[in-house]
């Protein structure tokens, strides 16, 4: 992960941020430690920065690797990131 995207983080808190498999655990971790995390930080976390966790993904309609994040939606508490397959046009969350 770039290093000022972590600006402003406990030494403690990069080492937890660092050990996260999945952007969810990223988000889950910022509610957990009470850190608002900036656009720039958002977007890399969705995918459109460092974050390359979307890349193993494969779209489950037609196989294909190439997607987007499309949005993200909030459900009973739980955050969702919503991804498109650029190859067929399937939406599904995360």
């Amino acid at each position: 992960m770039r290093k000022e995207l972590l600006k402003g983080l406990s030494e403690e808190q990069i080492k937890k941020v660092e050990a996260c498999k999945s952007s969810e655990e990223i988000l889950n971790l910022a509610k957990e430690e009470g850190i608002e995390l900036s656009d720039e930080q958002l977007e890399a976390v969705s995918g459109g920065g460092c974050f390359d966790g979307f890349k193993k993904r494969k779209c489950p309609e037609c196989g294909s690797s190439d997607l987007d994040v499309y949005g993200s939606e909030k459900v009973s508490g739980h955050e969702y990131t919503i991804l498109e397959c650029k190859k067929c046009g399937n939406k599904w969350r995360m």
